[in-house]
């Protein structure tokens, strides 16, 4: 069986997780082996101490690269939601999983910033706006979209069940399921 890292890049409350889980639970209930790395939870415990910074954000995004390549390599499907806002980590992230024969998907949530600031799932965009955070992704740091992505999800535009479901049809079109 073969694995592969599929990649969601996004802004914060785009969606990306919400996704991610979704269609984890379909791929578990068809029998695949499968982890979510959600970004959340990988700076609690593999990237703790770091912070906002352009380096620390690449040093995080490569390190979670690092972790679904060996997972992937391994025969899992390895769902990130991420934000990763710099398009060449990203890239040097895909060209990691190409040297090493793994395959990867980047998939870009493009949930428009007003729709994210609304649905403020942790309430980032409020602390932003109250001037109690700054370097907020797409807000006031910069987030480079994907310019093309193996698919763009807008989110806002369908369900999550439709969305998880394009994933699905994309992984299983590659061959990747």
């Amino acid at each position: 069986m073969s694995g592969a890292t599929i990649w969601l890049t996004g802004l914060p409350s785009a969606g990306k997780t919400t996704i991610a889980r979704a269609l984890a639970g379909r791929l578990r209930g068809e029998g695949h082996r499968v982890e979510v790395l959600d970004g959340d939870e990988i700076r609690e415990f593999l990237s703790a101490g770091l912070g906002f910074s352009r380096a620390d954000r690449d040093t995080n995004v490569r390190r979670i690269g690092f972790v679904a390549r060996l997972l992937a390599s391994h025969g899992v499907t390895v769902l990130v939601p991420v934000i990763a806002p710099y398009a060449d980590t990203r890239e040097e992230v895909r060209k990691h999983h190409q040297e090493h024969g793994t395959g990867y998907v980047e998939v870009h949530v493009a949930t428009p910033v007003e729709v994210c600031s609304v649905r403020d799932v942790k309430g980032l965009y409020a602390r932003q706006a109250a001037g109690q955070l700054s370097g907020l992704t797409g807000v006031d740091d910069p987030y480079e979209a994907p310019a093309e992505p193996d698919l763009r999800i807008e989110a806002h535009r369908q369900s999550v069940e439709e969305s998880a479901g394009a994933l699905h049809a994309l992984l299983t079109g590659r061959g990747l399921l």
